[in-house]
């Protein structure tokens, strides 16, 4: 597949209508405005791919709507330069968003068969994230902590909290908690010990996996 001036037009589309939603943040837009979402999905899905729909990926997990994958880039306010570790690189769509915005991404994938899939296609299309792993999302990267911005983008029974551990003081976390349906939780880590936690929306994510699953 290529990146054809039709797959371009429906891309301002979508743009247009995030910014109907509420997306405000310009280096979001600029980025979903420029990123080929068809190239992150299975071929049979191209013609849909410009939707503002998620749709299912290998492993039996989904590339999140665009919506979500706005909403939640624009939260978390990742800025040029800052450390960001991602929980769930997926498809690799959300990764390139973020490499794309100038962060220096570190991301975290569990399912062997995804992990594999985003780094091909992530370094074929040009988007290199600092660093990518297999391994337990929960666990986090303490190797590389602390991390300016955390952004999870799996449904997490409960805030992990080496997670709030690796979070840099001052730096965002978001991360949608909850089992069925998730509520999108913001979290500022204020002090060493302490954390404001702010509750925006409900949404539904896939399971965040762990070694233990």
């Amino acid at each position: 597949m290529i990146d054809t001036t039709k797959h371009q037009g429906m891309r301002r589309h979508l743009v247009e209508q995030l910014r109907t939603k509420g997306i405000t943040n310009e280096d979001v837009l600029s980025a979903i405005g420029t990123i080929p979402r068809h190239l992150f999905m299975d071929s049979s899905f191209e013609s849909h791919a410009y939707q503002d729909k998620a749709f299912p990926i290998a492993a039996e997990q989904t590339i999140s709507q665009p919506y979500t994958v706005a909403f939640q880039t624009q939260l978390v306010q990742a800025e040029q330069g800052q450390r960001v570790l991602e929980i769930g690189t997926g498809s690799g769509y959300q990764t390139a968003v973020l490499a794309l915005m100038g962060v220096d991404v570190y991301s975290i994938e569990r399912q062997h068969q995804l992990y594999r899939y985003s780094m091909r296609q992530l370094s074929k299309l040009g988007y290199h994230p600092k660093k990518l792993v297999f391994g337990d999302g929960y666990k986090g990267l303490p190797a590389f902590a602390p991390f300016d911005r955390i952004l999870v983008t799996a449904g997490a029974a409960e805030i992990p909290n080496p997670l709030l551990d690796q979070l840099a003081i001052g730096g965002r976390m978001v991360i949608p908690v909850g089992k069925e349906t998730q509520e999108m939780i913001l979290i500022v880590r204020t002090s060493a010990k302490e954390f404001e936690k702010q509750k925006h929306g409900s949404f539904r994510f896939v399971p965040m996996l762990s070694d233990k699953n």
